[in-house]
């Protein structure tokens, strides 16, 4: 098994991005916050109601409603309860990726989409 260490990363790859972290739920804290402390340029994207909104601005993260930061990523990273992730990428994600953009999933279970053209998508 090959095990990659911060030595074996090119942060450089990834730090002129905006990165919009979908969630922020244990894996979206975890994601968001170790992409900010290595210099990332992250947004998280919530619900206007959320109440993890006030936590990821205690924890210094930049918050925008989900079509906002959608809108402003060239990384997407949806982070959400598998039962929310249909209803939130037809509404919310879909109509408000960029051209070019990379739309990724920390796993396949509510794999659901169908080819786009004009987005990245991996897992």
């Amino acid at each position: 098994m090959q095990v990659y260490y911060d030595k074996d990363c090119d942060l450089n790859i990834i730090k002129g991005k905006k990165v919009a972290i979908i969630g922020y739920g244990s894996q979206g804290h975890a994601h968001a916050c170790n992409l900010n402390d290595s210099g990332v340029d992250v947004t998280v994207g919530l619900r206007p109601d959320s109440s993890s909104r006030a936590k990821a601005e205690a924890h210094g993260l930049k918050v925008a409603d989900v079509p906002a930061a959608v809108a402003a990523a060239d990384l997407v990273m949806i982070l959400t309860p598998d039962e929310f992730q249909r209803q939130l990428y037809k509404e919310e994600v879909e109509p408000n990726i960029k051209q070019d953009a990379t739309l990724a999933f920390a796993h396949g279970f509510a794999f659901f989409l169908r080819k786009l053209s004009h987005v990245q998508i991996l897992m």
